[in-house]
């Protein structure tokens, strides 16, 4: 059993969970959130820690961005789009268990104190800004680095608040260059 307590947004991505491992979840309900809820996740964040695996769509990083502005340590699971996609839907509730237990293979901390290692330079000179590719390398990227899909600017912020090293985005940018 996973020792922290998975943060989901519906009934559904519990049952995904499920289908992959063994581990407790909260539902988020969604962006409502409500106070019970916020007090069952501040529970688990205190005793036990938490991962907040969210759909990656808007709605999804909305809710992550919030939860994670209240509760710093969270840890943070990315379960790539192309993963989370079946049917015209995309969401957790999608992804087949390997890639839901990848995502966690790959969980991510917040760093209390951002960093600026990288630059939009560093995108920019690695085609992952400013060039027809750069969408699909940066998911290609995402998914080797474990932080998911994201526009240059959160892929910026997360390359620098998720403890990425020069030496692991230089090793993952040389296989996406194969």
């Amino acid at each position: 059993m996973l020792k922290e307590v998975l943060i989901v947004e519906g009934k559904m991505d519990t049952a995904a969970v499920k289908k992959a491992l063994e581990a407790e979840t909260i539902e988020t309900g969604g962006f409502t959130l409500s106070p019970s809820t916020l007090r069952k996740i501040s529970a688990a964040y205190e005793k036990r820690g938490i991962i907040i695996l969210t759909d990656p769509d808007g709605a999804g990083e909305r809710i992550r961005k919030y939860l994670t502005e209240r509760f710093p340590l969270a840890s943070q699971a990315f379960v790539p789009k192309m993963a989370a996609t079946a049917n015209n839907d995309v969401g957790i509730e999608q992804a087949p268990p390997d890639a839901i237990r990848l995502a966690l293979s790959k969980v991510r901390f917040h760093e209390i104190e951002p960093r600026f290692e990288f630059s939009n330079r560093d995108l920019f000179v690695s085609r992952l800004s400013g060039c027809p590719e750069a969408a699909q390398r940066r998911d290609r990227l995402g998914l080797l680095l474990g932080l998911g899909y994201a526009n240059a600017k959160q892929f910026l912020s997360r390359l620098n608040n998720y403890g990425v090293t020069r030496q692991e985005f230089a090793d993952a940018l040389a296989q996406i260059e194969v």
